[in-house]
């Protein structure tokens, strides 16, 4: 299968000034109430003073608070019922004869939007990214007021969604003769090292007169900040000209070929851009740049997934769309921070879960190197909450999977399109047809990616699902991935959800069993990894599925980072609690839970996560960082070394690590030399006896020094440290620093088992917009400056004021342990 593909939003670029397209960010000023006010809200008249001021993306959800009585499978967060925003804006006087457009990348949901009191239009799918035109609407030259409704339904979530006009907005002008929404596809047919054939289909659409409109297309290089650079590299002359009558759409071909194309891959993220130039007569009247990338990539039932004609495993989280402490609201930095921890791990890949992700996401991929899988929808016709996507399915699948298709075709990072995750249609004599139906609406769209789907159930042969999609996704089953592939040997696999393993961040309890069911107490989960629910298994188990099953594509992990919401095992659903298999366990499990809840909260936020909700990593980082980056000399040992109330007691010790062998000494005595065997991902020394002082592991490979990890027992609390992952900020009023506060001893180490409050304070040109610690039981506010840490750690997140450059300082105080101080700058 080959493929090119493009990515970014198509941006403005050089035509007339009269007829030039503009694309303005719309995000600044709105402003917000929630609930319903009395009187016509939409009406330009409405008085709107006392309503909040603020800046777009936002998510009204995360402002909580947390309530006991909320679902615990949603965050325990207010994020559903009505809210409205409204903007005031002065159109210019030279938009008089212009195309005026409103692009809202994402509002959660049923979103309905008025232009001074008339209502223009609206998408009820919180996850689609939409156009509505403003023209007729315009007041050009005068005042104008811009309303939208959310109507966000409870019940209609499995995790937590978030709430408003999450992602960001554009004001877009062109003249009437343009290229339309999304209306450039660029695709690559033919790809050899000489020459890439590259296919330039435009989109023209015409809301004026009659018209004859030709393209011409040119090709340059984009540099690693996604900037156009240098001279074109390939060109075509204006296409013969095509008569567009007035409210008619006309398909513009052109192919070029590109000489000795720079391919994008995972470690060479080379890109270009195509601009295409819109002509009528001898004026230009649109110009749009589409960024779009060289490369092939093929599903082989055999030799799995192939980029550039060379296997590569897939090394995948699947994420939900929430940023912690940050809610749903996009920020380019926070996810930005995402990718760079799971690319510390090895990550390769993404499951956009469940639903199509930001646009900026696609972008990072394009631009860092990481391969997409873009999901459409957790639901068909056959609902799991009472207002999913069910309730919209018949009305809007087409307009959501054309929308979702259309706008990310053109990213090299995107490998195939996800039509869905474990729909309930499984199993259902006619389900396959739906997948039947959902499939051709995507090739109908573009041809150079396959179909895929995360599927769960398919247990009893075959179902049709198996050649409804092009290549199959297998939930949690790597013990029938050889079963599957010899009923269908013909059908590239992959894990599309594995693992499901649940943990806290520094929890340890004992004793330590290898039955998955057993480690969770108290609202925590351990930390030995060998914890999961009935479906799933431990890391390990699915390790030895692929390695067992060499054809099989790889693996999205669930998850890569907690997210608010699906507590499992602790959602309010007390089937949920672990041991259910057994009657009179589950009874037991169950009143346990019971009792708990009459003195503690159950949690806000998921345990899958091998990165915790403030994205500290958790043990299991580097579990999956020896698997997946085998070339990295490391080595980690778990459990902590503070255990007083265990001297004399087991304290099972495992290890982490790239090596094959490795011994390890407590107090300088040796406890054994231990060899990886096969199928064996972690090393073991499961008697070790309680003393404190200091634990070492000494990793070899191959027979040779390769790496060593050392814990220590610490002394008690005595000061604070703080640590920013960047010190040098951009005051646009959007960067972040993500500041880590540790508690250590007296020595500097980080002490594990504490929990003393910590308050945070900025000064100097910026604020202080968020804290977390990572742990799932905490129901303090995310924007307050008051917070426990969890075993040693808490986070601090800053943003910058716009325009305002200079020192910022950070500070973090305890009582008892002293205060602690970081340094920032920003810049305009």
């Amino acid at each position: 299968m080959l493929a090119a593909v493009a990515l970014s939003p198509q941006a403005p670029a050089h035509a007339d000034e009269s007829a030039a397209r503009e694309r303005i960010s719309f995000n600044a000023d709105w402003r917000f109430v929630k609930g319903e006010p009395a009187g016509d809200v939409g009406a330009a008249a409405f008085d709107d003073s006392r309503w909040r001021q603020l800046d777009l993306p936002h998510d009204f959800g995360i402002e909580g608070p947390f309530k006991q009585e909320y679902e615990g499978e949603t965050g325990k967060l207010p994020w559903w019922g009505v809210a409205w925003y409204r903007k005031h804006f002065t159109a210019p006087a030279g938009d008089a004869g212009r195309q005026v457009f409103l692009d809202i990348d994402g509002a959660m949901s049923h979103a309905t939007v008025f232009l001074n009191g008339q209502k223009v239009g609206g998408w009820p799918y919180g996850y689609s990214s939409f156009r509505l035109e403003l023209t007729p609407y315009l007041k050009p030259g005068a005042h104008n007021v811009l309303a939208v409704r959310i109507d966000n339904p409870p019940d209609s979530s499995r995790w937590y969604p978030g709430g408003g006009i999450y992602r960001n907005v554009w004001l877009v002008k062109t003249a009437p003769l343009h290229v339309a929404h999304n209306g450039v596809y660029v695709l690559t047919p033919a790809v050899s090292a000489d020459a890439a054939t590259v296919e330039v289909r435009a989109t023209v659409d015409n809301q004026g007169a009659e018209a004859e409109a030709k393209v011409a297309t040119a090709i340059y290089a984009l540099d690693a900040s996604g900037r156009r650079s240098g001279a074109p590299l390939a060109q075509a002359p204006a296409s013969a000209a095509a008569k567009i009558a007035a409210g008619k759409q006309a398909l513009l071909t052109q192919t070029l070929q590109l000489p000795r194309p720079q391919l994008w891959s995972l470690r060479a993220r080379h890109r270009y851009v195509a601009v295409t130039t819109v002509t009528a007569g001898e004026r230009v009247v649109d110009v749009v740049e589409t960024p779009f990338g060289v490369r092939t990539i093929a599903f082989d039932a055999a030799r799995g997934f192939l980029l550039n004609g060379e296997r590569v495993m897939l090394q995948g989280v699947s994420q939900h769309h929430d940023l912690g402490a940050l809610g749903a609201a996009l920020n380019l930095r926070a996810l930005e921070r995402q990718f760079e921890i799971l690319q510390q791990m090895g990550v390769n890949a993404i499951r956009t879960t469940h639903n199509p992700p930001a646009p900026e996401l696609l972008e990072l991929a394009d631009r860092m190197g990481m391969l997409i899988i873009v999901e459409a929808f957790d639901a068909w016709r056959i609902p799991k909450t009472s207002n999913d996507y069910a309730t919209l399915y018949d009305a809007w699948h087409e307009k959501d999977l054309r929308a979702m298709v259309r706008r990310d075709r053109n990213h090299p990072s995107v490998i195939a399109w996800s039509i869905g995750n474990e729909i309930m249609e499984q199993g259902q004599p006619e389900g396959w047809k739906v997948a039947v139906h959902l499939a051709d609406i995507v090739r109908g769209e573009d041809r150079t990616r396959p179909t895929t789907g995360g599927f769960n159930k398919i247990n009893s042969g075959y179902d049709g699902f198996q050649t409804a999609i092009d290549v199959f996704g297998y939930n949690y089953k790597p013990a029938e991935y050889g079963r599957l592939h010899q009923s269908a040997p013909q059908l590239p696999l992959y894990g599309s959800e594995t693992s499901s393993t649940v943990s806290s961040r520094g929890e340890y309890f004992f004793p330590v069993s290898d039955d998955k069911s057993k480690g969770a107490f108290n609202f925590q989960v351990s930390s030995y990894d060998l914890t999961a629910p009935p479906w799933a298994w431990s890391p390990d188990v699915e390790f030895a599925g692929l390695d067992n099953n060499p054809f099989v594509a790889g693996e999205f992990v669930w998850t890569g980072f907690d997210y608010l919401g699906e507590p499992t095992p602790y959602n309010d659903d007390a089937t949920n609690v672990f041991n259910f298999t057994d009657p009179a366990q589950q009874q037991a499990a169950a009143k346990e839970l019971a009792e708990l809840r009459k003195i503690k909260m159950p949690s806000r936020s998921s345990y899958f996560g091998i990165v915790d909700l403030a994205g500290f990593k958790k043990d299991r980082f580097y579990l999956y960082q020896a698997r997946w980056r085998p070339e990295l000399p490391m080595a980690h040992l778990l459990p902590h070394w503070n255990w007083p109330e265990r001297v004399g007691q087991v304290t099972p010790v495992h290890l982490y690590t790239s090596g094959d062998e490795a011994e390890l000494f407590l107090n300088g005595q040796s406890l054994g030399r231990k060899q990886r065997g096969p199928r064996e991902y972690r090393l073991r020394w499961d008697d070790v006896v309680y003393q404190p002082g200091t634990l070492r592991a000494v990793v070899y490979k191959q027979g040779k020094p390769w790496a060593e990890d050392t814990v220590r027992t610490t002394g008690a609390a005595a000061k604070l440290r703080l640590a920013a992952d960047r010190s040098a900020l951009s005051a646009d009023g959007k960067d972040l620093s993500f500041v880590t506060l540790t508690i250590t001893d007296k020595d500097g180490l980080a002490v594990p088992r504490t929990h003393n409050k910590v308050k945070f304070a900025v000064s100097g040109p910026a604020e202080l917009i968020a804290t977390d610690n990572g742990d799932a039981t905490s129901h303090v506010s995310f924007q307050s400056a008051e917070r426990p840490a969890y075993n040693g750690l808490a986070l601090a997140i800053v943003r910058t004021r716009a325009g305002q450059g200079g020192k910022i300082v950070v500070t973090a105080t305890s009582e008892g342990l002293g205060s602690a101080k970081v340094e920032l700058s920003s810049k305009p």
